[in-house]
């Protein structure tokens, strides 16, 4: 990269972390539990609105695999899902009533957290129906990769997400409050993905799955990326570009091996298609505080099911369809 290429890099980051800088005021504390953190805790941070009946087996997941404490932007949600946050001994919570889409769909917000609080950790950034699955995580905590990465000097792991979705209709696949998800949302595209290379800031780029194929069958291109980077050694100079999707500086998003091999990468099986997925598109289309194109998409509530859809098993299944590695972590 040339000095040029390497200076304009640099000062879109500075503008991502002013543009962060300038958004500390919309964000009321909660509680902030954030003079517990220790050194080697592993954080875990994530924006929501109105998904209260998500956050029991939310944290549960996460608490298991080993994340520390929890960091929460609450976007003025209304069914006590603030309330139930609050009350939790591993968690800090801000909340907002400012625009989503104007933060960058929360970018903005999570930034200046990270900026904060997150330099020298291990910090997962996710949405609140993503459970992150890694090479032997049904055997090995989350610390053991996060000691295995650092032993390795690498900086930032990759996850493929993968939409999972019921046999039969999403209206139909009743969730209760404190279940596993893929109890309920077992299924997904074993292939049917699509990958090219961003040459501006390195990342990797991946459409497909059902997502694709039945709510964007006529522009799959305009199809929502799958590509993310949700695990990452931070440091206050790092910035998130467009959600966990690509950052800065780019070298962390070259989450794999440009010579021929594999790097280790996870999945965040993405449990979205569950029967609340109706009232949060009804809710998402009104306030339009989304990418437009995606929840208008949303409309109708096909059967995402086909006969080649693939069960869900474990990470392994996973690796042997290509959707994610081990590399050389044995």
């Amino acid at each position: 990269m040339g000095i040029v290429d390497s200076y304009r890099l640099r000062l879109r980051r500075k503008r991502w972390h002013l543009r962060a800088f300038r958004r500390r005021h919309e964000l009321r504390p909660v509680v902030d539990r954030t003079s517990d953190l220790r050194r080697t805790d592993i954080l875990l941070f994530c924006t929501l609105r109105n998904e209260r009946i998500r956050l029991p087996w939310f944290l549960d997941f996460y608490r298991r695999i080993g994340v520390n404490h929890f960091f929460f932007v609450d976007n003025d949600s209304g069914d006590g899902g603030r309330e139930y946050l609050a009350q939790q001994p591993d968690v800090s919570l801000w909340t907002t009533k400012a625009s989503y889409a104007r933060s960058r769909f929360g970018v903005d917000w999570l930034n200046l957290l990270l900026r904060r609080h997150a330099h020298g950790h291990w910090a997962l950034t996710v949405d609140v129906d993503e459970f992150l699955v890694y090479p032997f995580s049904d055997t090995r905590p989350l610390r053991a990769l996060t000691d295995w990465l650092d032993t390795c000097a690498i900086r930032s792991l990759g996850a493929m997400m993968v939409d999972m979705y019921p046999k039969g209709r999403i209206a139909d696949a009743r969730y209760a409050e404190g279940q596993d998800p893929l109890e309920i949302a077992s299924w997904f595209d074993g292939g049917n993905y699509q990958i090219s290379r961003n040459p501006d800031l390195r990342n990797l780029w991946i459409q497909g799955g059902p997502r694709a194929r039945m709510f964007f069958a006529d522009a799959p291109s305009k199809a929502p990326a799958l590509n993310k980077v949700p695990l990452v050694k931070w440091h206050r100079n790092y910035a998130y570009v467009s959600s966990t999707h690509m950052l800065l500086p780019r070298g962390l998003n070259q989450v794999y091996d440009s010579g021929g091999g594999e790097k280790a990468s996870g999945c965040l099986l993405h449990a979205k298609f569950i029967d609340t997925f109706e009232g949060k598109t009804a809710e998402e289309s009104q306030r339009q505080q989304h990418y437009g194109r995606e929840y208008a998409a949303y409309d109708t509530q096909p059967v995402l099911w086909t006969r080649w859809s693939e069960q869900y098993v474990n990470w392994r299944q996973l690796e042997m369809l290509g959707l994610m590695s081990k590399g050389n972590w044995a």
